[in-house]
């Protein structure tokens, strides 16, 4: 099989690193492009890139000259790790010239007809993108991934709310300091210390499950109707999301049945896509776990992991999950939604 050529948008960026470094040998994907900012475009990738991955540059495209962020790239899918301030404009373009762009941004998560997706959760959302497709007038398509810290919580809320149902969230979340990009948070404000802000962070958290958890229903989404109460941190972390979480369910469940659905397997895994872990969401049996140093890479940090599991005094239950904040939170996510839209035909 010939490999689908892709490009990356803000190709030198701490999340377009992570694109770069995740496709190098891909088996159904091929970096053809490199965009970025004007003042790096022209440059040779490893000239014009700040490299701050723990492997080396990859040597297909260590020498290919990076581009502006204009739909004149030689490819057919774009990834894009652009910034906030100007992802908007930049990926509606590359969708109109016939682009799909798979985005961590956050810019289109909540327009009303670009699916926000986990494909493990959600799959059926890809459908909107018919009525997206129509509604805009683009050749393309938008299709994004969520917010990092929203995607461990709802990896981990799916199966409850699927089962039991959900009335109501409270979560508190340790996020790492590369989520915040590079050079990200200064040394002397988070070494020895804990920052409780992170720009636009709750807002996401509180409103993106919804989105996703909800049902695809003639031909719009409607958002599943529990409440989430979010308290955001950032923490001297490197990689690794944590977060502590507080659940109201909406029937009565015992905690062995609760323990017994926190598993999330289903068309990404029959489909065997290559980014896909065997179980999306795995429960660990030590008391003390799941913790970012040991558990951060697990399925190569594609999974999200819950444990802590114990009846909450205030809601019902409360347990810990944990997940890799750059890979299945950002970059790893966008390529597996590629994969699916592969799979399921819409891009070939």
């Amino acid at each position: 099989m010939s490999k689908i050529k892709v490009g990356v948008l803000g190709a030198t960026g701490a999340v377009g690193q992570k694109f770069v470094k995740l496709l190098e040998n891909h088996p159904w994907f091929e970096v053809t492009a490199l965009a970025a900012s004007d003042r790096s475009a022209g440059k040779p990738y490893a000239e014009a890139v700040p490299w701050k991955q723990n492997t080396p540059i990859p040597a297909a495209v260590k020498n290919k000259k990076v581009q502006p962020c204009v739909p004149e790239l030689d490819c057919k899918i774009v990834f894009s790790g652009l910034d906030s301030s100007i992802a908007g404009e930049a990926e509606e373009a590359f969708a109109r010239a016939g682009y799909a762009v798979l985005t961590n941004s956050k810019n289109h998560r909540m327009d009303r007809y670009v699916p926000l997706v986990i494909p493990e959760i959600n799959h059926d959302h890809l459908r909107i993108i018919e009525k997206q497709q129509h509604e805009s007038n683009w050749k393309g398509m938008i299709v994004a991934n969520s917010n990092c810290s929203t995607m461990f919580l709802t990896m981990a809320l799916a199966p409850l709310y699927r089962t039991f149902g959900v009335e109501k969230v409270m979560v508190t979340t340790m996020q790492a300091v590369s989520g915040a990009g590079y050079p990200g948070v200064p040394s002397l404000d988070i070494l020895g210390n804990v920052v409780p802000f992170i720009n636009d962070e709750e807002e996401k958290l509180e409103i993106e499950p919804q989105k996703i958890c909800g049902d695809y229903v003639d031909g719009e989404i409607r958002y599943a109707p529990f409440v989430v109460s979010a308290h955001c941190n950032r923490v001297a972390v490197e990689d690794g999301h944590t977060e502590c979480v507080s659940v109201k369910l909406a029937r009565k469940a015992s905690l062995d049945e609760v323990r017994s659905v926190l598993t999330l397997k289903s068309l990404p895994q029959e489909l065997g896509l290559p980014s896909a872990p065997s179980d999306a969401l795995i429960v660990c049996e030590q008391r003390d776990r799941p913790q970012p140093r040991f558990d951060v890479n697990t399925a190569d940090g594609m999974a999200t992991l819950v444990g802590r599991l114990r009846p909450c005094p205030i809601l019902d239950y409360k347990f810990v999950a944990l997940g890799h904040n750059t890979i299945r939170g950002a970059a790893g996510a966008a390529i597996l939604n590629a994969e699916l839209l592969k799979a399921q035909g819409y891009i070939g």
